[in-house]
């Protein structure tokens, strides 16, 4: 983005910044897949409370944990290092060959998302339409942790579209497409060809059609994800908590919608209920591709109130949700402005854009990041066509 905010035309810079990125990129492929399953573990990305137990301390008895987000994370990563790559090719032919390779390494993601290492078990649960966690025992065993979080809906933000003007101009990898289409139909599930009007780009996303329709029941459900001011981090169904067995411990999660009730994970941490504006971004951006995709595609927003519109809409829905946490109320108070913040006139001028938002009723909680949020809030107003416009 900033590179194409400066003209797209400083290539210098974005051989600097994919040299860099292509250091952190093997560190987590080297560091973090330790059988070379393709699915990545280990407290992954500071979300360590969203699941049953703290995801950044070491798991007894040798079990391991393969996680859905941290995978997604990595497809979403080599989309991103592809996309660079494809950019860079426009004028020098000889990134052809790198943007084959991340292509190639997100069809491996993608392919382990499904079925890895010895137990054959996929992340996905065709029972539940949800993407769960999985433990892996010492033996080969396996079992998927069956809590709907952020965690199972991460893998839709693995999308990317590339504009036919640029598949003229790096045939190579139009090529590999094709040949992986032939050559794998299963792999090529992870392809979406799509004719838009006059546009007729190639997205590539790592949850097929049929699986997105899935997800998107749960994205678009008020009782579960959808709150008045954006994605909850935890579904709401468990406002009176879920608990499982898990190698014979019995272990629970509770939604809560703001600060933690517990002083693990560092106390004011809390990815079991509040709406996290980045994350929203990235999901919002992901579904401006999934309709740029699929154009005529009706889906049911909300959930169960048989109200049928188009995803494009549906992005502009959450995009005024998100917004709406900084407009001012009838009293002049912002939804997202803190509890403790003062009330007055020239209190309510001053905009606050806290770390995370209440999952009810979008009240700014944890530290403030000033400059960060501005720049995010205002890309959110200013460009609604999304992070990738």
């Amino acid at each position: 983005m900033v590179h194409r905010i400066d003209g797209g035309t400083d290539t210098g810079f974005l051989v600097r910044v994919f040299s860099k990125l292509l250091l952190n990129f093997s560190w987590w492929v080297n560091r973090k897949d330790a059988d070379g399953s393709y699915l990545f573990e280990g407290g992954f990305l500071g979300m360590d409370n969203i699941g049953l137990f703290d995801r950044s301390a070491p798991l007894p008895g040798g079990v391991r944990l393969e996680q859905s987000d941290a995978t997604s994370w990595m497809a979403f990563y080599a989309l991103s290092m592809l996309q660079i790559a494809v950019e860079l090719a426009r004028d020098a032919p000889g990134w052809d060959d790198v943007a084959r390779t991340f292509f190639e390494y997100f069809l491996r993601l993608a392919g382990a998302m499904d079925d890895f290492g010895s137990a054959g078990v996929s992340l996905w649960s065709e029972q539940d339409g949800f993407y769960y966690d999985t433990l892996v025992h010492p033996d080969g065993t396996s079992e998927q942790l069956p809590v709907r979080s952020l965690v199972g809906l991460l893998p839709l933000i693995a999308v990317h579209s590339v504009h036919p003007v640029v598949l003229d101009e790096i045939g190579e990898l139009i090529d590999e497409v094709e040949w992986t289409q032939r050559r794998d139909t299963a792999l090529a599930d992870a392809l979406v060809h799509h004719q838009s009007h006059d546009d007729d780009r190639v997205t590539i996303a790592l949850v097929p059609a049929e699986r997105r329709t899935a997800l998107y029941r749960r994205l678009f459900d008020e009782s579960e994800f959808l709150s008045p001011h954006g994605v909850r981090s935890l579904s709401a169904a468990y406002r009176d908590g879920f608990a499982v067995d898990v190698d014979g411990a019995r272990t629970s999660i509770r939604y809560v919608p703001a600060e933690s009730d517990s002083g693990l994970f560092g106390g004011n941490s809390n990815w079991r209920g509040p709406v996290w504006m980045p994350v929203n971004v990235l999901l919002l951006d992901a579904l401006r591709s999934y309709a740029a995709a699929e154009p005529d595609l009706q889906v049911e927003h909300p959930t169960s109130t048989g109200a049928g519109t188009t995803l494009g809409a549906v992005a502009d829905d959450l995009r005024e949700r998100l917004i709406g946490l900084f407009r001012a109320g009838p009293g002049g108070r912002r939804p997202g402005t803190p509890r403790w913040y003062p009330d007055g006139p020239l209190w309510d001028r001053q905009v606050t854009f806290s770390e995370y938002f209440d999952g009810d009723t979008g009240a700014g909680l944890g530290a403030t990041h000033q400059t960060g949020w501005t720049a995010l809030v205002a890309h959110l107003i200013c460009h609604p066509g999304g992070l990738r416009d």
